[in-house]
């Protein structure tokens, strides 16, 4: 560089700020936020009312499955074999259908009287509650537990190497819990604001 009033040429300026430092002032590029799970207005309106479609008909899913077995609606059970008329819930399938390397462990405990009362009142207490939209974390807690356990009840599943529909209920189960999604078309908001809720946020 020239100096103009010396009239020679002046040394180069030498600067002595670290990298680091200038790095560290220089401006930060803008955030993008991730709008992958951020939904707003219309969007987010329909999602609720779409995770709350799928609430009730999951809950419908579970409370028909209690009433046919219970009465023998003849949809899936007939009605000489309903738990009114003596018939076993779990005799049927557990005893003849279940297949696979848990199929000894099913095979003997089907017909057990325990054994139908739970799996009744898990299909009754799960129905009832995602059709309310109250105690969500228990229902998919307890339906995954339960759709779960109907899917190793049949190992491999017979049209899939591995996956079937009860992993996938066990999946959504879990969703519409973590969503919150008895808060739409529900009664989730008044149950989590009462007194027995808020003392204990599990039942949720």
């Amino acid at each position: 560089m020239v100096n103009i009033a010396q009239g020679h040429e002046s040394p180069p300026s030498i600067t002595t700020q670290r990298p680091e430092h200038a790095a560290r002032h220089q401006p930060r590029p803008p955030v993008v936020p991730d709008t992958a799970f951020s939904v707003t207005g219309r969007t987010a309106t329909a999602t609720r009312y779409l995770l709350a479609g799928i609430r009730l008909a999951l809950g419908w899913v579970f409370l028909w499955a209690f009433l046919d077995k219970l009465f023998g609606l003849g949809r899936g059970t007939a009605a000489a074999n309903s738990w009114l008329d003596g018939g076993s819930p779990t005799a049927g399938f557990l005893g003849k259908a279940a297949a696979g390397p848990f199929s000894g462990f099913y095979h003997s405990i089907a017909g057990n009287a325990a054994v139908d009362v739970l799996f009744m009142a898990a299909l009754l207490g799960i129905g009832v509650a995602l059709l309310l939209g109250i105690g969500m974390r228990i229902a998919a807690a307890a339906g995954g537990l339960l759709t779960v356990m109907m899917w190793t009840a049949v190992l491999p599943p017979e049209s899939n190497p591995f996956m079937d529909d009860h992993l996938v209920y066990a999946a959504v189960l879990a969703v519409l819990a973590l969503l919150g999604a008895g808060t739409t078309l529900g009664f989730g908001r008044r149950w989590a604001a009462s007194p027995l809720v808020r003392r204990n946020t599990w039942l949720r």
